[in-house]
Protein backbone atom coordinates (compact mmCIF):
# COMPACT_ATOMS: atom_id res chain seq x y z
CA UNK A 1 0.00 0.00 0.00
CA UNK A 2 1.10 3.52 -0.64
CA UNK A 3 2.02 5.40 2.50
CA UNK A 4 -0.29 8.32 1.57
CA UNK A 5 -3.31 6.21 0.65
CA UNK A 6 -6.65 6.92 2.27
CA UNK A 7 -9.62 4.71 3.05
CA UNK A 8 -13.08 6.22 3.59
CA UNK A 9 -15.45 4.43 5.94
CA UNK A 10 -19.15 5.24 5.92
CA UNK A 11 -21.26 4.25 8.90
CA UNK A 12 -25.01 3.97 9.27
CA UNK A 13 -25.66 4.00 12.99
CA UNK A 14 -28.55 2.82 15.09
CA UNK A 15 -28.93 2.01 18.76
CA UNK A 16 -28.11 -1.70 18.37
CA UNK A 17 -25.89 -2.00 15.30
CA UNK A 18 -23.69 -0.13 12.85
CA UNK A 19 -23.53 -0.90 9.13
CA UNK A 20 -20.09 -0.30 7.64
CA UNK A 21 -19.06 0.51 4.05
CA UNK A 22 -15.47 0.94 2.87
CA UNK A 23 -14.10 2.84 -0.14
CA UNK A 24 -10.54 3.34 -1.25
CA UNK A 25 -9.54 6.97 -1.70
CA UNK A 26 -9.20 6.68 -5.46
CA UNK A 27 -11.47 8.67 -7.76
CA UNK A 28 -14.50 6.54 -8.70
CA UNK A 29 -13.31 3.82 -6.32
CA UNK A 30 -15.63 0.96 -5.50
CA UNK A 31 -17.70 1.27 -2.32
CA UNK A 32 -17.96 -2.12 -0.64
CA UNK A 33 -20.28 -3.21 2.15
CA UNK A 34 -17.96 -4.35 4.97
CA UNK A 35 -20.66 -5.70 7.27
CA UNK A 36 -22.78 -4.92 10.29
CA UNK A 37 -21.34 -4.81 13.80
CA UNK A 38 -22.72 -4.29 17.27
CA UNK A 39 -22.73 -0.67 18.43
CA UNK A 40 -20.90 -1.68 21.63
CA UNK A 41 -17.49 0.06 22.03
CA UNK A 42 -15.44 -3.20 21.98
CA UNK A 43 -17.02 -4.16 18.62
CA UNK A 44 -16.26 -0.71 17.20
CA UNK A 45 -12.66 -0.88 18.43
CA UNK A 46 -12.24 -4.33 16.87
CA UNK A 47 -13.59 -3.09 13.51
CA UNK A 48 -11.32 -0.01 13.57
CA UNK A 49 -8.27 -2.15 14.41
CA UNK A 50 -9.10 -4.59 11.61
CA UNK A 51 -9.42 -1.77 9.06
CA UNK A 52 -6.28 0.01 10.26
CA UNK A 53 -4.15 -3.08 9.57
CA UNK A 54 -4.27 -2.16 5.86
CA UNK A 55 -1.79 0.62 6.59
CA UNK A 56 -3.90 3.41 5.11
CA UNK A 57 -5.17 6.59 6.72
CA UNK A 58 -8.79 6.08 7.82
CA UNK A 59 -11.49 8.74 7.45
CA UNK A 60 -14.82 7.88 9.10
CA UNK A 61 -18.11 9.60 8.37
CA UNK A 62 -21.67 9.12 9.60
CA UNK A 63 -24.95 10.98 9.78
CA UNK A 64 -25.89 12.73 13.00
CA UNK A 65 -28.70 10.98 14.78
CA UNK A 66 -30.10 9.93 18.12
CA UNK A 67 -27.02 7.87 19.04
CA UNK A 68 -25.00 10.98 19.94
CA UNK A 69 -21.28 11.61 19.78
CA UNK A 70 -19.95 8.58 21.69
CA UNK A 71 -18.94 6.88 18.44
CA UNK A 72 -17.24 10.07 17.21
CA UNK A 73 -15.25 10.41 20.45
CA UNK A 74 -14.21 6.75 20.36
CA UNK A 75 -12.92 6.96 16.78
CA UNK A 76 -11.02 10.19 17.52
CA UNK A 77 -9.47 8.61 20.64
CA UNK A 78 -8.32 5.67 18.49
CA UNK A 79 -6.38 8.18 16.38
CA UNK A 80 -8.50 8.42 13.22
CA UNK A 81 -10.40 11.20 11.48
CA UNK A 82 -14.17 11.30 11.89
CA UNK A 83 -16.85 13.62 10.58
CA UNK A 84 -20.44 13.71 11.76
CA UNK A 85 -22.63 15.12 8.99
CA UNK A 86 -26.08 16.65 9.22
CA UNK A 87 -28.46 14.35 7.29
CA UNK A 88 -29.54 17.25 5.08
CA UNK A 89 -25.93 17.64 3.85
CA UNK A 90 -25.52 14.07 2.57
CA UNK A 91 -25.99 14.17 -1.22
CA UNK A 92 -28.82 11.96 -2.47
CA UNK A 93 -29.79 11.09 -6.01
CA UNK A 94 -33.18 12.24 -7.23
CA UNK A 95 -35.72 9.45 -6.94
CA UNK A 96 -33.48 7.34 -4.67
CA UNK A 97 -36.05 6.25 -2.09
CA UNK A 98 -34.62 2.91 -1.03
CA UNK A 99 -34.02 3.08 2.74
CA UNK A 100 -31.80 0.32 4.09
CA UNK A 101 -28.78 0.37 6.39
CA UNK A 102 -26.71 -1.34 3.71
CA UNK A 103 -27.47 1.47 1.22
CA UNK A 104 -27.27 4.28 3.76
CA UNK A 105 -23.77 3.41 4.98
CA UNK A 106 -22.44 3.68 1.40
CA UNK A 107 -23.47 7.34 0.97
CA UNK A 108 -21.11 8.99 3.48
CA UNK A 109 -18.43 6.35 2.82
CA UNK A 110 -17.90 7.22 -0.82
CA UNK A 111 -14.97 9.48 -1.64
CA UNK A 112 -16.38 13.01 -1.85
CA UNK A 113 -16.69 14.54 -5.32
CA UNK A 114 -14.20 17.32 -6.02
CA UNK A 115 -15.21 20.49 -4.23
CA UNK A 116 -18.05 18.76 -2.40
CA UNK A 117 -16.89 18.18 1.15
CA UNK A 118 -19.76 19.29 3.35
CA UNK A 119 -18.47 19.24 6.91
CA UNK A 120 -21.19 18.72 9.42
CA UNK A 121 -21.44 19.00 13.13
CA UNK A 122 -18.17 17.44 14.29
CA UNK A 123 -15.03 17.19 12.23
CA UNK A 124 -11.72 15.66 13.10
Amino acid sequence: MKENSVTFIGLDTSKLKISVAVADGERNGEVRFFGAISSEPPSVASMVNKLSKRGTKLHFCYEAGPTGYGLYRQIIELGHDCVVVAPSLVPKRAGDRVKTNRCDCRQPGAPPPRGRVDRGLGSG
